[in-house]
């Protein structure tokens, strides 16, 4: 692989964001120049920098661990200094010691890497005195909270939409594979085309846990946001859609690896495996109507005020099977495939435990 490559990222950081890190740079750096009299306020332009982040929850994390990394940096270059004054040696003495001060007090990543650099700023940026010191933490602190504000008032961030679509595509693709299910049954598929169906199943499982994370993304960007009243209800429905799913898609992998397993040319005679695909067809088109909902679902004033609620689905549900005389070549996997249908149906109606 061409390693330029590796300095582009895949996705650009959208283009609203750029803007408001500038805004936040231009006014921390000005807000310090009124209050605090003295060299350029470093701390801060870099303070900004890092804490405009994709969510206000993020900045506000970013903004500790900056905050956190920066006064201990400040402190122990500082006390370094007064105790063995000026020399290059003492720089390396004060990189040295955030280093083991960093891994002593379990700091994250962010708050570790700035006590060092701001323990090297401090020492090679000028004069050490307290207040010099104290101006600098002062300008981290204006900085973070400069970029924090900025975050939250120019259109906080809302990540909602890739979420929502997530889980309705999810439930498209759940849908698919039981209705591959049916089909295969109805046309009594050889083994290599259960195979193919396997894997498309299996599939649904990494579909699911990216689906997780964008409903984790979408959460975080809610978190502290002003904006996150009415959206917080739509994320509540999608989170409690994705828990059913998550159910469903193991539901239909088993399926599927257990006609894989033991499929035979003479299993499409026996009548009752024409009555579980039909009634897996009409799963998959519950499952169908189900992304359909979340998909389009809106939201009005009044629902905001009564809370989140699934949404609801018109079942297709018909009467029971019953075995009258079971199959004594296929009976394990009709039995199966029976108890499966009946938690798939228990997990669409709510009545599972």
């Amino acid at each position: 692989m061409n390693p330029v490559r590796r300095l582009r990222s895949s996705s650009r950081t959208p283009f609203l964001q750029v803007v408001k890190t500038a805004v936040a740079v231009v006014a921390a750096v000005l807000l310090c120049e009124l209050l605090i009299h003295g060299p350029f306020p470093t701390f801060a332009a870099i303070a900004a920098l890092l804490v405009v982040q994709p969510s206000i929850n993020q900045s506000f994390v970013k903004g500790l661990e900056r905050s956190a990394g920066v006064l201990l940096g400040v402190v122990l270059a500082t006390g370094v200094h007064l105790l063995l004054g000026d020399a290059v040696w003492i720089v390396l003495l004060v990189v040295v010691l955030a280093i083991l001060l960093a891994w002593a007090l379990r700091l994250t990543p962010t708050s570790a890497t700035q006590v060092g650099i701001s323990g090297m700023l401090v020492l090679t940026a000028g004069v050490v005195t307290p207040n010099y010191s104290a101006d600098r933490i002062l300008e981290t602190v204006i900085g973070a909270v400069v970029a924090l504000a900025v975050n939250a008032v120019i259109v906080p961030p809302v990540l909602l939409g890739p979420a929502h679509l997530a889980v309705a595509r999810l439930a498209r693709d759940t849908a698919a594979a039981f209705e591959r299910i049916a089909v295969g049954l109805t046309e009594g598929w050889e083994h290599e085309q259960w195979d193919q169906a396997l894997r498309q199943a299996r599939a649904l499982r990494a579909q699911h846990g990216r689906t997780e994370a964008a409903l984790g993304s979408a959460q975080d960007s809610l978190a502290m946001n002003p904006r996150g009243g009415r959206h917080r209800t739509v994320l509540q429905r999608d989170v409690a859609v994705a828990e059913h799913l998550r159910v469903l898609v193991t539901r239909v992998t088993g399926m599927t690896r257990a006609i894989r397993d033991n499929t035979a040319p003479d299993l499409r005679a026996d009548p009752m495996v024409g009555r579980i695909a039909t009634e897996v067809a009409r799963v998959g088109a519950d499952v169908r109507r189900l992304g359909a909902q979340v998909e389009s679902a809106r939201l009005t004033p009044g629902e905001l005020a009564e809370g989140p609620e699934e949404p609801e689905l018109e079942h297709a549900l018909t009467a029971p099977l019953a075995v009258v005389r079971p199959n004594s070549r296929h009976w394990v996997l009709i039995g199966a495939l029976l108890e499966d249908v009946r938690r798939v149906r228990e997990e669409l109606l709510g009545e599972d435990d």
